[in-house]
């Protein structure tokens, strides 16, 4: 069995690169509340939580291949005008290293993504190569999240579909006028937006691939996007591109540019800009399980969330004329829409009426918290 402790040098490098990895959140690590996305499991920076429909939080391996990068992404710390410490994986390492985990239980799925040493599909070919290894010569059947790189080939990403369990391929920001202060080398149009597309034909109803998630990322204050803007193209990516997830990260100052035309936008302070990344989180959630829309969501007249309230119970006070809403009688959907109730608590309720009248929630919301959030904008009958 292969020896990792005699291995110093390769934990090392291990090490390195999966601290490096953190800067790529789109891997289902976040189930829509603030700072989750960002623990680790015990026994290493490579092993993290990810939450998986009916399993709950399974570990996976998580790594670069390579830290080494020749793209000038303006907010990466890794950009090629960076000085980091750099160093490199080969494939046949990941492989081994993912099955010393594996049979250990410590993981039982990967996430694997890279820097642009060289150009894009020789990067994806190195990590085609451990995908192919595990599920080839290894049997390998688990779970494989693997990185699209900006401007790969089509025939880097067909393989990547065939082989993983799910892709993503980052947007980074709304639209191409954003896209230019972050990059001079990638284009937004042939890049990004015409792979994450074709990610979409090649998962179609019908293509047999169905079942391959598919996410995307905006780094958050990165450039001088609004929240609006944010919202309008999330809403445009689940309902044209049907992405399963995109994720959002905060742009974390003096890792990348020190100047950047986000910093001059408020809000600008690291805490803000977490509360900020928050924030949108809810707002997605709000589209992907509450059935709003993406123009429902409120900002200010800058075009910001606000910072202080959710967006929920915000919308809620900008719209008395739709509270109080009859507990035994309102649609699941309109329920959804009550402050402090959410999927679960929803679908008891609807579930519970069909037997009694209700005259209270308690029973149903245990927690008296929700029940003060909530009973404002209920009446029962």
């Amino acid at each position: 069995m292969f020896a990792i402790h005699r291995q110093p040098d390769l934990l090392e490098r291990l090490e390195l690169l999966s601290t490096d990895a953190q800067y790529d959140l789109a891997c289902a690590c976040s189930n829509g509340t603030q700072g989750t996305h960002r623990r680790r499991a015990p026994g290493g920076t490579w092993i993290y939580p990810v939450a998986m429909p009916g399993r709950g939080n399974v570990p996976i391996l998580r790594t670069l291949l390579t830290n080494v990068c020749h793209s000038d992404c303006a907010y990466c710390p890794l950009r090629v005008d960076r000085d980091p410490r750099r160093t490199a994986l080969a494939p046949e390492e990941v492989v081994r290293l993912f099955l010393h985990y594996l049979r250990r239980k410590e993981v039982f799925g990967l996430f694997l993504t890279s820097g642009m040493a060289q150009n894009p599909d020789t990067a994806m070919e190195r990590m085609l190569q451990v995908v192919r290894a595990l599920r080839g010569r290894e049997g390998f059947r688990g779970y494989i999240h693997l990185k699209i790189l900006p401007g790969c080939s089509d025939a880097a990403m067909d393989e990547a579909v065939r082989l993983a369990s799910a892709v993503s391929l980052n947007i980074e920001v709304p639209g191409e006028a954003h896209f230019r202060h972050l990059s001079q080398q990638k284009r937004f149009l042939p890049d990004i937006i015409a792979p994450l597309k074709r990610l979409q034909h090649l998962t179609a109803p019908g293509s047999g691939r169905e079942r391959v998630k598919r996410s995307t990322q905006f780094i958050v204050g990165a450039a001088d996007e609004t929240d609006a803007q944010l919202l309008k193209w999330m809403g445009g990516l689940y309902a044209r591109l049907g992405l399963h997830r995109v994720y959002y990260n905060a742009y974390q100052r003096g890792l990348g540019a020190p100047q950047l035309p986000g910093e001059q936008r408020p809000p600008s302070d690291a805490h803000a800009l977490l509360t900020r990344e928050h924030r949108l989180y809810q707002a997605d959630f709000l589209v992907r399980t509450y059935g709003f829309t993406y123009d429902e969501i409120p900002t200010d007249d800058r075009g910001f969330l606000d910072l202080q309230q959710d967006p929920k119970a915000l919308w809620a006070a900008q719209h008395p004329e739709r509270f109080p809403v009859d507990v035994n009688r309102a649609p699941l959907a309109t329920l959804l829409r009550v402050p402090g109730l959410g999927p679960t608590l929803a679908k008891r309720i609807v579930t519970a009426r069909r037997q009694r009248p209700l005259r209270h929630l308690d029973d149903l919301v245990r927690q008296p918290a929700l029940r003060a959030k909530a009973l404002p904008y209920l009446h029962f009958g």
